[in-house]
This record gives C-alpha cells, structure tokens and sequence, in this order.
C-alpha cells in the first residue's frame, strides 16, 4: 500500500463512572474504540483484549504486509475468541464483553487502497465531509431494531430506557460479525470513532460543529470528550479522530 498521510488524535474520560472500561487504539493504519461490558474488571479487560489484538494486527501491516477486509474480519472474530477465553480464567466474567468501531486502511485488489469502517455494538463511526456529518454505522442494539420496525422514533431511541442493551458484541451471546463498509480514501475527509458515552451526551449537529471547528484531530478529540464530560457524562467517554492529509502520487 502506497503511503498516505494522515493525522489523528484520541482523547477518553472516566466520567462519572468508577471505572474508564473504553480502549482505544490510534496506530496506523488501524483506528478504533472498544467500550467494555462486564462485572469488576471484565469489562475493562474484555475493551483491552480487543483493542491488543487490533493493536497486533497494525504492527503486522508496518511489517510490510498489507491489511485486507477478510484479514480484518478474522482478526475481529480473534478478539472475541481472546475475550472469551480470558473470560474463562475469571472468577467473576458474568456478562463480560465489549462493543468495537473503528477504521482501518485496506488493500483490496478490485479497489486498490480505501477505508474499512467496521463496528459490532453501539459504538458509532462518523464522516465528516462536503456533505457534513453522516453516521456510517448502525447500532446493533434493541432501540435500533425498534426504530428501524417504525415502533419509536430517533428522538424517543436517544432517551429510551433500553437504549445501552446490545444486541451483538464480542465475548458474549453467538460469535459476532463484524458488519463492514468500505470508502474511497479522500483527503480533507474527518473520521470520528466514538463510545456511546459521547453521543448520549451530545447531538450529531453539536458534533459535527466541533468536528469541523477544531484545528486538528487531536483538539477535535479532546474538545468532543471534554464537552460531553462538562455536560456531566454518565458513562466513559471516548473519541479517536483520523483524516487523510494527503495522497501519494500517482507517480
């Protein structure tokens, strides 16, 4: 894969909560956030397992290998595999798991160099373009099979009481699929990657306004984080932003 430039920056808070159980990882060319599930520290450690195990397949690709959406897949299906046998060594794992987003440059040979964007669970991934903000993944979670039945409404899904149950996530229930889009890779383009606990704080038009106002990624992360914390966040907040700078030449 040709080189591409790219920034990015990450920023995470404990909230209120006892605990910060979200992970993130910002290594190219893998971005993404894991937000943990589980009794004491297994939700911690299941966010950890698998953002390690992302975190392995980014220094593979810096190897010289080329990172594609299969290999992804499967390195996702690991993560769950990891998490689940950690969960076995636990005296206490009730329920322990974590949901996954995130971004990552592939190779693919029809398409040649774009964006992966891939998620399982309600973390969410965001394109920030020309054609402002658009969320590209779909919460696999019980108020988003209500909304798309028609049986409630986006407003009412963002205050619903159900709206943290999952209904796909690693480590727990059947093994999950990671669902997968692919983009072409675009400079100017801001990616955001982000917890559940920033988007039950903030709508996606203050986000949008923060995204594009801030000087780079790494002030966008930690201004998104620290609004959605000085509104008095609830759960853990976690934010990775990525854009593409620049392209290599065709040359």
């Amino acid at each position: 894969m040709r080189e591409v430039a790219l920034a990015w920056g990450a920023a995470t808070d404990t909230g209120q909560r006892a605990e910060n159980q979200d992970s993130f990882l910002a290594r190219p060319p893998v971005f993404a956030v894991a937000d943990g599930m589980g009794g004491h520290a297994a939700g911690r450690q299941a966010s950890v397992v698998a953002v390690e195990r992302l975190a392995r397949t980014a220094d593979a690709v810096t190897d010289g290998t080329s990172l594609t959406v299969e290999g992804l897949r499967q390195e996702i299906r690991g993560a769950d595999d990891d998490i689940r046998r950690a969960a076995s060594t636990l005296g206490d794992a009730r329920g322990m798991g974590t949901t996954v987003a995130g971004v990552a440059l592939v190779e693919q040979p029809e398409h040649g160099a774009c964006w992966a964007v891939f998620h399982v669970g309600d973390s969410r991934v965001y394109l920030l373009g020309e054609e402002g903000l658009v969320q590209l993944s779909t919460d696999h979670s019980v108020v988003q099979e209500l909304v798309d039945m028609g049986m409630i409404s986006a407003a009412a899904a963002a205050v619903h009481p159900q709206r943290h149950l999952v209904t796909r996530a690693l480590g727990v229930g059947p093994q999950a699929e990671a669902d997968v889009l692919l983009l072409p890779v675009e400079p100017g383009r801001r990616f955001l990657v982000c917890s559940d606990g920033l988007t039950g704080e903030l709508e996606d038009g203050e986000i949008a306004r923060l995204l594009a106002d801030a000087e780079d990624p790494q002030a966008a992360a930690g201004t998104l984080v620290r609004t959605a914390v000085d509104r008095g966040a609830s759960d853990n907040v976690t934010a990775v932003v990525v854009e593409v700078r620049e392209l290599p030449s065709a040359e």
